[in-house]
């Protein structure tokens, strides 16, 4: 992968994040060629990172072996119809991290014979430790899977998915779920001061906290009813705290959410395509 030409287009936050980390993997920063229409944000890409910039996506993809899309959702069309002749003569990868463009849309602007494939990362790939669910149709190569596959590595992990709903779970579970650690964080921090501690002092042990339970879950095995088990002693204060939340229903509280986040996921991508059935 660090020989070959990628393009990105939209140098958004996203954007950068994969060409931060492609850079960081090891890509030449002269082989990454970026498409974005704000002049400052074309200014900053290439001070800070020194890629190749166009105001034109066309120029930009000239020779890819991978078109990352990266624009907003709605400026997908917009920015794919003009590249649809090119994309259909060099047959590139295209790469979208769009949030509910469906690969029927995408194929549709692109061409039938172009690999498409959708990719959800989330936040924490702006840190480069987020996690990717990639979902490919059935008729694109392996090659193709094996590129998106490394393209989406530069940011994080990554996991295949068996069909694009899942892509909706996705989008519930590690999309939304950063917001779910956060508000954890935030209710423990205001539950410290409640209890007498300074705003600062339970701030900075809730957010520590987040951190090194995550690191901790990040290199076990994966066994995280092992974990908790690890941290609660027998009649011991976890236990009493895991206790309350059991009498609350929290395992309830939790799937309830990540099922009303999945349901919204598929009504905005359907919403998405039904505005977008004429692009």
């Amino acid at each position: 992968m660090n020989e070959l030409p990628i393009a990105v287009l939209g140098g958004g936050n996203m954007g950068r994040a994969l060409i931060g980390g492609l850079i960081a993997r090891g890509l030449a920063p002269a082989r990454i060629a970026v498409g974005e229409a704000v002049p400052e944000q074309r200014a900053s890409l290439a001070r800070d990172f020194g890629v190749r910039v166009h105001a034109d996506n066309l120029a930009a993809i000239g020779h890819a072996a991978a078109v990352i899309v990266a624009v907003k959702p709605q400026d997908v069309a917009t920015a794919l119809a003009p590249l649809a002749a090119e994309l259909a003569r060099t047959r590139p990868l295209v790469l979208s991290v769009a949030a509910g463009v469906r690969v029927r849309t995408l194929q549709r602007a692109c061409g039938p014979d172009v690999p498409v494939i959708r990719a959800m990362p989330n936040r924490p790939a702006l840190v480069g430790a987020g996690v990717s669910g990639l979902f490919a149709p059935d008729h694109v190569p392996a090659g193709p899977r094996s590129l998106a596959e490394d393209l989406m590595r530069a940011v994080g992990e990554v996991v295949w998915l068996r069909s694009e709903d899942e892509i909706d779970v996705v989008t519930a579970l590690s999309g939304s779920g950063p917001a779910y650690f956060f508000l954890l964080a935030e209710l423990m921090t205001q539950a410290g001061v409640d209890l007498g501690l300074e705003p600062q002092v339970a701030r900075t042990l809730a957010v520590q906290t987040l951190f090194g339970a995550g690191q901790l879950a990040h290199a076990s095995d994966g066994d995280l009813a092992r974990l908790r088990a690890e941290v609660t002693s027998k009649g011991g204060t976890t236990e009493a705290a895991l206790r309350a939340y059991e009498a609350a229903d929290l395992r309830a509280i939790v799937a309830r959410a990540v099922a009303a986040a999945t349901q919204r996921g598929g009504e905005l991508a359907r919403e998405f395509d039904k505005n977008h059935e004429s692009d």
